[in-house]
């Protein structure tokens, strides 16, 4: 019995994905939907992601435009966004909320590309653990009837194929946003 990879290649995409969307959170100079999703409102009694209560647009590169289904929440939206600890400042008008997407500073992208490394490393440690795993799993066949030596060697093989595979897509992500943080 040969080595199922389907269990791999699922794992080994959902930790593409959710660093995907980690990194889609860090800010680079241009507005971006993403930039707000952190941000929790309280609304009707609970606690509620903002493309929950409000759709948001970006208006231009420098400018997102939050507009909520209920004119009641304008004020507990501008004080999510507020107090999200992402360095913006939201303006309330009318019946929506622009925020403003200033510039970032040469220290603070330097900054966001320590972050942006560090979330890289913590990516290449989920896929070692993945390959870890998925080592122990294809060795623990050794001895098994109908499994020869062969077919471990060659199902180790395929598994670094894979992971190799899965670590030039992370790097891939990382260069591309990295790119973007620095560019002015």
């Amino acid at each position: 019995m040969a080595y199922n990879f389907d269990q791999l290649k699922k794992q080994l995409k959902q930790t593409l994905a959710h660093l995907k969307k980690e990194i889609a959170t860090l800010r680079t100079g241009q507005a971006s939907i993403q930039l707000l999703d952190p941000v929790i409102v309280e609304a009707y009694g609970s606690k509620l992601k903002l493309n929950e209560v409000a759709s948001i647009t970006v208006a231009d590169p420098t400018l997102l435009v939050v507009k909520p289904w209920d004119q009641n929440l304008l004020e507990a939206i501008e004080k999510a966004i507020s107090s999200a600890d992402l360095n913006l400042h939201p303006i309330v008008d009318k019946e929506l909320v622009r925020v403003p997407v200033p510039a970032l500073t040469e220290e603070r992208r330097k900054e966001m590309v320590k972050i942006l490394h560090q979330k890289l490393e913590d990516g290449r440690v989920l896929i070692r653990n993945i390959r870890t795993k998925s080592k122990q799993d294809i060795e623990a066949q050794e001895g098994a009837p109908g499994v020869s030596e062969d077919d471990i060697a060659l199902a180790l093989e395929n598994l670094e194929d894979h992971i190799k595979s899965a670590i030039e897509k992370l790097e891939e992500l990382g260069e591309t946003k990295e790119q973007d943080l620095l560019k002015l």
